[in-house]
């Protein structure tokens, strides 16, 4: 089998889930629909916590960077898709494609663990309310996030230098919507077998744990909340706590189908399917799923908003 790794001149063709669609014009729609969603929503919620002092807790600054890290994880895919299809143009350079995976690992490694932490935050709120501040101190808020960061800043530059060093057949074509490391292994002329299980091994060591983490501290507020003596109290627990299981469950549960399960249970419009939630419809929502069931979040929108209407009612 003859070989191109003239790859930095060629590049690959991503054939993503807009072409191989029955109604491709009606998924571009929705697709764009759900990034001016995230765009707005992720930057309102951004806006907010940046403007309202009373925002400047623990909690938010987590919620925050979760916002930040869903904006530019859907930026990551969704412009080129929708920019592909639109254009008839659905070639990808070698170098475009090791950054788009780059970003799109880094993002995805980040948020896994952020959701830890926030969980990690929950359990300290509910179940230790009184040495809350003590142990979510601002050094430790930013010890978490930059932790996060450089974990997955570090799993993704070996991840991504790696699967980048094989040497790639003729097929240019990846059946998928992003360059992601399963799809890309089926297109290398080389026994990849070793680096898959370790692929599957640093999956489940990069999930697992924080899962555990989370599934703990949930299980311990349960605990908690349910010796609650105050129904008003016990009410506002677990509305917070549901908003975040929501999220944990959409991130986790696509997640793990990519990178936990066994390649023989993959199929090229399965995972194409799983990418588009986990990087266009989740990154829509989890804003949605935190503001709208959270009255303070909501009361500030409501506040920063009115005083831009009025000044531009004003400047008019």
């Amino acid at each position: 089998m003859q070989y191109w790794n003239s790859t930095l001149d060629r590049g690959f063709m991503l054939m993503g889930i807009l072409n191989d669609s029955g109604s491709p014009q009606l998924l571009c729609a929705t697709f764009t629909v759900l990034y001016l969603l995230a765009l707005t929503s992720n930057g309102l919620l951004l806006l907010v916590i940046t403007m309202d002092s009373r925002l400047h807790v623990p909690m938010y600054f987590l919620l925050g960077q979760l916002s930040l890290m869903d904006l530019l994880f859907t930026s990551v895919v969704t412009p080129k898709a929708l920019m592909d299809f639109l254009c008839s143009e659905n070639t990808i350079s070698f170098a475009g494609c090791a950054l788009q995976m780059f970003l799109a690992l880094m993002l995805g490694g980040a948020e896994d663990l952020l959701l830890a932490f926030m969980a990690y935050d929950r359990y300290v709120a509910i179940c230790h309310p009184l040495n809350y501040m003590v142990f979510m101190r601002p050094r430790v808020c930013w010890l978490m996030v930059s932790t996060a960061w450089i974990l997955s800043f570090m799993n993704a530059l070996g991840h991504t230098f790696y699967t980048m060093q094989y040497p790639f057949c003729k097929a240019r074509k990846i059946r998928h919507l992003l360059c992601e490391i399963p799809p890309l292994l089926k297109l290398a002329c080389a026994d990849t077998s070793r680096y898959e299980l370790f692929v599957y091994v640093m999956g489940v060591t990069f999930l697992m744990p924080p899962l555990v983490a989370v599934i703990s501290s949930y299980a311990l507020i349960l605990f908690t909340v349910l010796h609650m003596p105050s129904n008003e109290g016990r009410q506002k627990a677990l509305v917070t706590c549901s908003s975040h299981l929501t999220v944990v469950g959409m991130f986790y549960g696509a997640a793990t189908f990519m990178y936990v399960l066994p390649s023989s249970l993959h199929s090229p419009k399965q995972d194409n399917i799983i990418s588009v939630f986990y990087t266009i419809v989740t990154p829509a929502l989890n804003p949605l799923i935190y503001s709208l069931r959270n009255k303070e979040v909501m009361g500030v929108l409501k506040k920063v908003l009115g005083k831009y209407m009025l000044w531009t009612h004003s400047t008019i």
